[in-house]
């Protein structure tokens, strides 16, 4: 109704066009845009172009008072203009007082000449952005709490009004590369973020989202990069970005193109995929299609989880962004992690499990499955004390999640005997929990993947117990693992074998060799006997110097890893690969000689801490 009834006044007059000055930028930026989008309203263009009286005031008279100070009232007084604010009818007085105040500024002593109207963009604009680019803190925020689902264009609704820098919307990801419910905005200025700021809480859908400020680094961060295949793909702006999600290893563009079918055609064919690969040139599983419109983009979006071969595919909206933080995490992810060089003889603790009968532990039944190791601990009163150092070890079930046992290490068997009795069916949060004296035969047996009961002790299964890591820091030590890691190599220490006293106290201490970087990495599991046997390429267990591999090897039947380059590492085996299949592989070359005992096969268990494929280490 505004815009007809000046459209018809301006025919009278015999003009056709119009522009608009307001009080400031709030009213148009902030509460016309804003309320029309969350209505499905849509503005006129008169109101894309505007001019803000206050800056131009002040730009006609630079010795009044700054921009965000002024007011229709102190702008008047400063000209020395009367206001009649008895006007009953809302906004009249200030109306006609703007008039005057323009009338002035027209007049012969300023002829003041409005040139630049302030703009609000029609649209948001995409485009891919480069980390060698300057970005200004001062135009970026960080909005929060977004829903999973929400693209770069319902974010950039959400600020409508507000001006965003081509290709400023950054979706964030997380660890596994989904969405995290953040976003990184970049403005075209900071008057621009400033205004984004005041809308913190605002709501989009049900949610409120909260807007704080950040940094051009983290923009850059997020946003940045260096691909010229990315920068290529991105090149054509206004696309409407879909990423494709759990594709076939073995998908081509021509699979691609056919799934997606004639109804959502990509722009430029073949020209509009990206696949996402490694380094090394495998695919992820991933890809980007560009569409043209928001029509084929949402026939795109139908076929969500429709089967391609013999699996379903995911299609999300996406950004540029999102592209270029996918292309990173992968094209950054090493083909073999490696760790450092330098290395730190490790020595034995001065603490480890006992094997022997003297009943200087207590077992904990019945624990609250939400219990921690800092729960154990307010349990025990001033009982915690007399608790060996690492010496509280919570039992993990096959799923690894808390079986509801633990067992505690105390430094006497009368320590151990008052515990029980003082603790024996206490209350833990709304659980009573059973407190029993225990050897550490026992508790060692019942780590190992035994079990503890009435009927007595029966034996562990053949692989390793699933440990927690220590939760508190009541006692530090240096980054130690035990003696017997070694030998777990050899698939027969995986059950510790019986031991006198006599035997354990003539056989000598085993060397190992263990990274500074690694013993922080693994600090978690070495803390515990028994640890966990892992791969050497991938923990760093590498070989001593030449002299102290001497001296070990003459001291103990443990095998000692050859030096770097010694070792290959093979990934993608078939699951029914046996020895004979693999000496059969590497026929021609020289292995380790005497015997295969080079050919170490990892276990489940280690597999599981280390979420690695299943593989051979061969020496």
């Amino acid at each position: 109704q505004f815009s007809q009834l000046v459209s018809s006044d301006l025919k009278v007059l015999g003009r056709s066009s119009y522009t608009l000055c307001s009080d400031g930028q709030l009213l148009i930026r902030q509460v016309l845009h804003p309320e029309t989008s969350k209505k499905n309203f849509l503005l006129s263009d008169c109101f894309y172009s505007f001019y803000d009286l206050r800056k131009e005031f002040h730009t006609c008279y630079p010795s009044s008072a700054a921009v965000k100070d002024q007011t229709i009232k102190t702008m008047a007084e400063y000209l020395g203009l009367g206001t009649d604010e008895a006007e009953e009818d809302f906004g009249v007085w200030q109306v006609k007082t703007m008039v005057a105040i323009i009338f002035s500024m027209l007049s012969e002593g300023c002829n003041h000449v409005f040139t630049e109207p302030e703009t609000v963009k029609y649209k948001y604009e995409t485009g891919p952005c480069s980390k060698s680019e300057t970005v200004d803190s001062e135009t970026v925020i960080r909005a929060r709490g977004l829903p999973w689902q929400s693209s770069d264009q319902d974010i950039a609704r959400f600020f409508k009004g507000l001006n965003i820098a081509k290709g400023g919307v950054a979706l964030c990801l997380n660890s596994q590369g989904r969405r995290n419910g953040e976003a990184l905005v970049r403005f075209v200025n900071s008057e621009q973020r400033d205004l984004a700021l005041e809308r913190h809480k605002h709501h989009m859908g049900s949610r409120y989202i909260e807007v704080y400020k950040a940094t051009g680094e983290e923009f850059l961060k997020i946003a940045g990069g260096t691909s010229n295949e990315v920068a290529q793909f991105l090149s054509k702006e206004n696309q409407v970005i879909i990423r494709m999600r759990g594709l076939p290893f073995t998908a081509t563009q021509e699979d691609v193109l056919g799934f997606l079918g004639p109804e959502c055609p990509v722009t430029g064919g073949k020209e509009g995929l990206l696949f996402v690969k490694y380094p090394d040139g495998r695919p992820t599983g991933d890809a980007f299609v560009l569409f043209s419109c928001e029509e084929y983009a949402q026939n795109a979006l139908k076929k969500h989880k429709e089967i391609l071969g013999k699996r379903y595919i995911e299609l999300f909206r996406s950004t540029a962004a999102e592209v270029q933080q996918v292309l990173n995490r992968y094209m950054s992810t090493p083909l073999i992690p490696t760790l450092p060089t330098p290395i730190i003889p490790v020595i034995p603790p001065p603490y480890t499990i006992a094997t022997g009968s003297i009943r200087d532990c207590v077992r904990l039944r019945g624990l609250p499955y939400t219990a921690g190791i800092d729960d154990i601990l307010e349990f025990m009163g001033d009982a915690t004390g007399d608790i060996k150092p690492h010496g509280v070890h919570m039992v993990l079930n096959q799923q690894g999640r808390p079986s509801g046992d633990a067992f505690i290490q105390m430094k006497s068997a009368d320590k151990a005997f008052m515990v029980a009795q003082k603790c024996h069916k206490k209350m833990m949060k709304d659980r009573y929990v059973e407190v029993f004296q225990c050897s550490g035969e026992e508790m060692n047996f019942v780590l190992m993947g035994g079990t503890l009961n009435r009927s007595g002790l029966s034996p562990p299964p053949c692989k390793l117990p699933c440990l927690s890591p220590p939760a508190y820091a009541a006692f530090q030590t240096a980054a130690v693992i035990p003696a017997e890691a070694a030998a777990l190599y050899q698939p027969q220490a995986l059950l510790p074998t019986t031991r006198t006293p006599q035997a354990s106290a003539a056989a000598p201490p085993t060397v190992t060799y263990y990274p500074a970087q690694a013993a922080q990495l693994y600090m978690n599991y070495t803390a515990y006997y028994p640890s966990p046997p892992v791969s050497p390429t991938t923990v760093g267990y590498i070989a001593a110097p030449p002299g102290a591999v001497a001296a070990a090897a003459s001291a103990t039947h443990t095998p000692i890893l050859p030096q770097p380059g010694a070792l290959v590492r093979m990934q993608g085996l078939p699951y029914n690969t046996g020895m004979k299949e693999i000496l059969s592989f590497f026929q021609g070359y020289q292995y380790a000689p005497d015997d295969y005992n080079g050919l170490i096969q990892l276990s489940d268990q280690a597999r599981s801490v280390l979420q690695a494929p299943k593989e051979w280490v061969c020496l």
